[in-house]
């Protein structure tokens, strides 16, 4: 008896032009955009140009705007930069928060303790190190266990996360002026000792130019370097890695470290570089949202800085939306998702082809 062939079945695309694949998102996007413009209509009876509007405000509406939409972008890309070694060879790491969150107390630690012994220069010099450090050694934790007893990274990343956390509510307990506030305020307000120094009138330019030259460096060094090359290796295969002499568990210590040494300069770019302070949200889930960015860009440095800017545009849009019109919080936030579920979801046209079952007249001609 023969078999029916399926009136669907999917293929995967071995090779698909990236003009073709420039077409797809921007369907995608255009898409989405009429799908909320919908939504928003019925739900709301807003006009959805009115909406989209306000979201193009939230971000460009005066220069200090744009200048903070810029901050915010360099912060998630930093983080996202810190991620993509670790995740080009498949170590997933979820503790870019914790790993940040430690930078932050470290530098803190170093503004509060140090602060009138020992010069300005020497003090952003120490602070930066130990932010780096701490940064480094909260991810050289689950590496080692990695590396030794082969444990579940995701969990043990997710869940280092959390035990940060609670270290820095007990130093901001610890810290904490006045006495029973619950918060330290800012750091050194009065002397500024621990800042890093703003170029000219801006005090978010010089971070927006670290990130930059970090961009180029992390690219640089997962293409062309011989760690680089490792990395993708043990990504890929292994065996294929211990076969060609490439010691797996040196490769995966060093490249925790790494990603949690930029996780740490994340956190002092957050504490000595804007908010000159510390609290357990400083960092606002920048780890997870980073997660995103590095894979919708595919693990290219370059192509995160589109999706770091998509989702902090779309994030400040929600807010400026909540704010203009009077609406919840959580209706932006619906937005946002409906873009992003089709955004990710034109992935998979991307990848991979539908192909339909032709008619028996079609298959004998």
């Amino acid at each position: 008896m023969n078999k029916k062939t399926p009136l669907i079945h999917i293929t995967k695309r071995t090779d698909i032009p990236v003009s073709r694949s420039i077409l797809i998102r921007l369907a995608a996007v255009i898409i989405a955009l009429l799908v909320c413009g919908l939504i928003t209509t019925i739900v709301t009876g807003l006009n959805p140009l009115e909406v989209y509007a306000s979201m193009i405000k939230g971000s460009f509406g005066t220069k200090r705007k744009v200048w903070t939409l810029l901050q915010n972008i360099s912060m998630l890309l930093c983080i996202g930069l810190a991620l993509v070694p670790a995740f080009r060879m498949r170590f997933w790491n979820l503790g870019g928060d914790g790993q940040a969150l430690m930078g932050c107390l470290a530098a803190s630690a170093c503004m509060i303790l140090l602060n009138g012994k020992v010069s300005n220069a020497a003090l952003i010099a120490i602070e930066s190190v130990a932010a780096i450090a701490a940064g480094a050694v909260w991810a050289l934790i689950p590496a080692l266990f990695k590396a030794k007893w082969n444990t579940n990274e995701t969990l043990f990343t997710l869940m280092m996360n959390y035990v940060a956390t609670q270290i820095v509510a007990y130093f901001i307990i610890v810290w904490e002026s006045p006495k029973g506030s619950g918060s330290i305020g800012i750091i050194n307000q009065r002397t500024e000792a621990g800042w890093f120094p703003a170029i000219g009138t801006n005090k978010y330019l010089l971070n927006i130019l670290i990130v930059t030259a970090l961009t180029l460096i992390i690219f640089v060094y997962m293409k062309y370097s011989k760690h680089g090359y490792e990395i993708a290796v043990v990504g890929e295969s292994e065996r294929t890695a211990r076969y060609i002499g490439i010691k797996v568990e040196k490769v995966i210590i060093r490249t925790m470290i790494l990603s949690g040494a930029l996780c740490g300069l994340a956190g002092l770019l957050l504490c000595a570089g804007t908010n000159h302070t510390l609290t357990t949200t400083i960092v606002d889930g920048r780890g997870f949202t980073a997660v995103m960015v590095a894979w919708l860009a595919k693990f290219d440095p370059f192509v995160m800085i589109i999706t770091s800017f998509l989702l902090v545009f779309l994030g400040r849009g929600a807010n400026e939306i909540a704010t203009s019109f009077s609406l919840n919080k959580a209706f932006g936030d619906i937005l946002t998702g409906i873009i992003l579920f089709f955004i990710i979801g034109c992935e998979f046209f991307i990848n991979y082809k539908i192909n339909f079952r032709k008619s028996e007249g079609k298959e004998a001609r």
